[in-house]
């Protein structure tokens, strides 16, 4: 790894979370997990995030998910927390205990009890960047309703509140735009089936899903698209795509934690509300991991 590489670079891991039959969090097994990805040459973390369900999480279930991250990362490998809430003072706080436990840096979404205007989002963005942690911006517009366009990244950068962004729109076309109007600010992948395209717009990172399914498969994917290498990146992303495909799906988590399983490691159930995959769902996502594990991908 890069000892010049900047925590919120590189391949960062959206961990999902794996519960007890109870529901309650099994900490074991997510530190084994945080382990096994380093293993895998993934660069970080990042749990708390919507793959670890955190809107179910009460905040000592939060901290302790953190606490767990870091006791399993081997030097060098980030853990980034999300640390997104309903609130400025709820984000916030999650991002100070971040701090306290030893992480390098935080994901923040914007505040998501309404749609946020720009005036409360800069506060918000603030409010996180106060704690002193570098902060990655998450535009989710499609899941939080609230759009952190180009112009309005620019101005959070320009600000100094966030140091980059993991682009979850889906539309490539303003990754440009952004670099554009905010030349300093770090370009990180947020949906996993436009690794190659962002990669290509100039992508420092990837904020990645399914890489806890087919780690070395992913890491090489990245690794390809980020330095132009076509040959490589294309073939293998045609062949990746139609599991790739989920992490933008509403069925994500389940997905994910399906192709988990299938491939020897710890998925398990969600929490409320999140209802198991449906029979005919479950089979597409069962087909198109199975061709993956049959042609030897891992």
């Amino acid at each position: 790894m890069s000892e010049t590489r900047k925590p919120w670079h590189g391949v960062i891991v959206a961990t999902g979370l794996p519960f007890h039959d109870d529901l309650s969090v099994d900490f074991a097994a997510y530190g084994e997990s945080v382990a096994h990805l380093a293993e895998q040459g993934m660069h970080g973390v990042a749990p708390n995030g919507s793959l670890g369900e955190y809107q179910t999480l009460t905040y000592e279930e939060r901290d302790r998910v953190v606490e767990t991250a870091v006791a399993n990362a081997p030097e060098g490998f980030t853990v980034m927390p999300g640390v997104g809430a309903y609130g400025g003072r709820e984000a916030e706080r999650h991002a100070r205990f971040a701090k306290d436990a030893g992480c390098q840096a935080v994901m923040c979404l914007p505040p998501n009890a309404y749609r946020a205007d720009d005036r409360a989002v800069l506060e918000h963005f603030e409010r996180v960047a106060s704690v002193g942690l570098p902060v990655t911006a998450y535009n989710n517009p499609i899941d939080t309703k609230v759009d952190l366009r180009p112009d309005l990244l620019a101005k959070l950068h320009a600000e100094g509140f966030i140091v980059g962004v993991k682009e979850f729109s889906g539309d490539v076309r303003r990754c440009y735009e952004i670099s554009e109007l905010a030349p300093g600010l770090d370009l990180m992948i947020g949906t996993d089936d436009t690794v190659l395209e962002v990669a290509l717009a100039g992508a420092k990172g990837w904020v990645a899903g399914y890489p806890q399914v087919f780690p070395r498969a992913c890491l090489a994917l990245y690794e390809a698209s980020v330095r132009g290498d076509l040959e490589t990146a294309l073939p293998l992303y045609r062949q990746l795509h139609p599991v790739l495909r989920w992490d933008s799906k509403t069925e994500f988590v389940q997905a994910i934690k399906l192709g988990q399983e299938m491939t020897g490691r710890r998925g398990g159930v969600c929490r409320p509300p999140r209802q198991p995959l449906a029979a005919e769902t479950e089979a597409v996502v069962r087909a198109a991991t199975q061709a993956l594990i049959d042609a030897g991908v891992n």
